[in-house]
């Protein structure tokens, strides 16, 4: 099994990037859909995010306020930082579950996790290999704007856009044994090889 971390900025093309993996073979694992799995309601996370940043995270049918969480943290970088500190271990425990389950069922396979944060997280340190995709801003824009703007301007501020320059000079991805920049808008052929487990994307 091959553990790809894929990340990159806004509207950059990542998630098409994940969608052609899938196509030729690839399991995918959001990271996204798991930070929700891992604050519904009842779960530990959730009962952390309450204690530390009060109450009003909450809805009255217990679940997560997310309206009132982004108020707090967003433009505090120290309650942003409690925020992942809450979240991202959780997040990192059930990856590894899902790629440990993935591996048992199909010991051959390609796992893609998309990940917005990868390299914040320090999740790339657990990767394979790492993708990152990239697009020149005269073709984010384009994909931008297809989002509500508001929507936009949430994930601005969760997912802050990854400079290129420097995961081309590596300083981002120490420990990691490859990392890839990929410019989605000139992707041809991307080929992954580990013995007999090939994924080739045309």
């Amino acid at each position: 099994m091959i553990l790809v971390g894929l990340t990159g900025g806004v509207a950059c093309g990542k998630s098409s990037v994940a969608r052609l993996f899938q196509d030729c073979g690839a399991t995918l694992i959001d990271a996204d859909v798991l930070a929700r799995m891992v604050v519904e309601r009842g779960k530990p996370a959730l009962k952390d995010i309450a204690r530390v940043f009060g109450k009003k995270t909450l809805q009255a049918d217990g679940t997560l306020n997310r309206p009132a969480l982004g108020k707090i943290v967003f433009g505090s970088p120290a309650k942003l930082k409690k925020l992942n500190a809450i979240v991202h271990p959780r997040v990192a425990r059930e990856q590894a579950r899902l790629t440990r389950s993935i591996e048992t069922q199909e010991p051959q396979t390609v796992v893609i996790y998309d990940a917005p944060v990868l390299i914040e997280a320090g999740a790339h340190k657990r990767m394979d290999k790492v993708l990152v995709v990239s697009a020149d801003p005269p073709h984010q824009e384009p994909n931008a704007t297809r989002q509500e703007n508001h929507t936009r301007r949430l994930r601005d501020r969760r997912h802050p856009v990854l400079r290129t320059d420097q995961t081309r000079s590596g300083t981002d991805l120490r420990g990691t044994e490859t990392a890839r920049l990929i410019s989605y808008n000139e992707l041809r052929v991307v080929t992954l090889t580990e013995g007999d487990v090939p994924c080739r994307l045309m």
